[in-house]
């Protein structure tokens, strides 16, 4: 299996109107369709300046519109934030208005102060995401949906439509830990991880026992993903001048909410203050198309994945510096991996 290429997107403010940050953003998009790139992720965040599309499917109404192969979706709808079954009812929508192209990504969250703000206990977030998953399920396979669990209740309701995709949109998860990656494997899910090259290891080697022990063939192997900053210029001294105060601005959002609400950021060991630091950690790249490509096959070797996901608009990286990134990139990085 050829490795396939994806997008994942926080649409963190970079300092310019948020009408222009929207518009700049869906010529991107534009970009990766003609690109070849497979799928557009984008992430959902609140109350902070790392997430400035806190409503994805609102985000992706208009993604539908500006592209014709490109496959997107959420990554994650936090689940405990929605009521299940008006993201059932989003689903479908979106799901005919791009005529099948929907990835459907749900989850629990990260951030309990987003979490709190929309007056959920945030110890109850992964739970509520359980049974929210099954609700959404039973919401997309059925014409009367019925459920008694412990956060959410339903009595003979009428569905009035179901997802063009069958018996819904491919799925996907965000797993950090192997059993996590065993639990999407069981679902047929497809999975994006943030994580660490070694950490990434042991999430496709458990994804893998747990597909081969349902009798799965490999050729039918969802796509197991990996998350990276990108960015590619001419040479690579010219993309770390790019890329290194971007970083910076998006390293700034990443950590706003946590320290706005007092809590201690969660994720400094994986994403460190510098781009050399991040680099130092195979967490991230800037560089010629020649390092780019290096990268990738060594990431790929490390982690076993089949799918590499690119940050490639960050932080304060400007418009036609992400433009011609994502050029190089589809033009003279992802061929050699076809």
């Amino acid at each position: 299996m050829a490795l396939q290429f994806g997008i994942f997107d926080h649409l963190d403010d970079n300092g310019i109107a948020l009408a222009d940050l929207f518009e700049t953003r869906l010529k991107l998009i534009e970009q990766y369709d003609r690109a070849g790139f497979r799928s557009y992720h984008i992430a959902e965040h609140h109350s902070t300046p790392l997430g400035m599309a806190p409503s994805p499917s609102v985000f992706l109404a208009a993604v539908a519109q500006r592209s014709k192969r490109l496959r997107f979706g959420p990554l994650l709808y936090v689940t405990p934030m929605y009521h299940p079954l008006r993201v059932a009812e989003e689903v479908v929508m979106l799901d005919h208005m791009s005529r099948g192209r929907l990835e459907l990504g749900l989850g629990r969250g990260a951030s309990p102060v987003e979490i709190a703000g929309f007056d959920v206990d945030p110890a109850n977030a992964p739970a509520m995401n359980r049974e929210a998953t099954e609700v959404v399920l039973k919401a997309l396979t059925s014409d009367i949906l019925n459920h008694e669990g412990k956060f959410y209740r339903y009595k003979n309701v009428r569905i009035a439509a179901r997802p063009l995709q069958k018996p819904y949109p491919p799925l996907w998860f965000a797993p950090i830990e192997p059993g996590r990656a065993a639990d999407a494997a069981r679902l047929n899910g497809n999975v994006v991880t943030l994580i660490p090259n070694d950490g990434v290891k042991a999430i496709t080697e458990a994804y893998r026992a747990a597909w081969q022990a349902q009798g799965n063939k490999a050729a039918d192997l969802p796509l197991l993903g990996v998350f990276r900053h990108v960015v590619v210029a001419d040479s690579d001294t010219k993309a770390r001048d790019i890329a290194r105060s971007a970083y910076r601005r998006w390293r700034e959002h990443m950590e706003f909410l946590w320290v706005w609400g007092g809590l201690p950021f969660p994720l400094v060991k994986i994403y460190p203050e510098d781009l050399d630091a991040l680099e130092g950690m195979a967490m991230g790249v800037a560089g010629s198309p020649e390092t780019v490509r290096r990268y990738i096959a060594a990431t790929v070797e490390q982690t076993g994945i089949n799918y590499f996901v690119g940050d490639m608009a960050f932080g304060s990286l400007p418009y036609e510096a992400a433009s011609r990134s994502i050029e190089l990139f589809a033009n003279d990085v992802m061929p050699a991996f076809r």
